[in-house]
């Protein structure tokens, strides 16, 4: 697996963990600056690009990811195919199918562009904060998954009513509604209208 500051802890030969620099945007999504990972999700949030992706298998069933108990950042909780931050200067697109691969361990065969959507949802129980904007993104994805256990505990691959039957009763991210909403249009182009969504 490739290991990027985003997937592992860099630590130089001195000892001091390299910092990971999010891109700071303004509310039209343009580039102002940059602020480090923690610091830019410490209340009240500062408005950062991120991504989150949404894959699909032949069925038109979406394939959801529990979060890595380790992660800092709503640990254990299901969320959405995949989700990050592009490196300061990376294209959203790069980045998101980039991290695809170095979480799930397998490339959509199809990425799409699937519009933006702007947020700011606390975590109750970090005390963190997501505001984002957010390019979002809808595929297919027809490999074998080898998740990275550093990132993702379980993964899942769902219907719409399977969706709706496990966000009652399980603990989804903050953000996972508002990413899906935002990009239905997409899915439902994608999977089309048998699927359901």
């Amino acid at each position: 697996m490739p290991i990027t500051p985003a997937t592992a802890t860099h630590s130089p030969s001195n000892g001091t963990a390299e910092a990971i620099l999010l891109e700071l945007v303004d509310e039209d999504g343009v580039t102002i600056g940059t602020a480090e990972k923690l610091a830019a999700h410490q209340a009240p949030g500062q408005l950062h690009r991120a991504f989150s992706v949404f894959l699909f298998d032949e069925r038109g069933r979406l394939l959801l990811q529990q979060r890595a108990l380790g992660k800092y950042h709503s640990p254990g909780v299901w969320s959405n195919t995949c989700c990050g931050h592009p490196y300061p200067g990376e294209a959203p697109f790069a980045a998101a199918a980039r991290r695809t691969y170095e979480e799930l361990g397998a490339s959509p065969s199809l990425l799409a562009e699937a519009g933006t959507v702007r947020y700011n949802h606390p975590d109750p129980d970090s005390g963190l904060v997501e505001q984002e904007y957010n390019h979002l993104f809808v595929g297919l994805l027809q490999s074998p998954l080898r998740p990275d256990p550093a990132e993702i505990g379980e993964t899942v691959f769902v219907t719409p009513a399977e969706l709706a039957e496990r966000h009652a009763k399980d603990t989804f991210s903050a953000w996972f509604m508002t990413v899906l909403d935002a990009a239905r249009p997409a899915v439902r182009e994608l999977t089309g209208p048998s699927a359901g969504w």
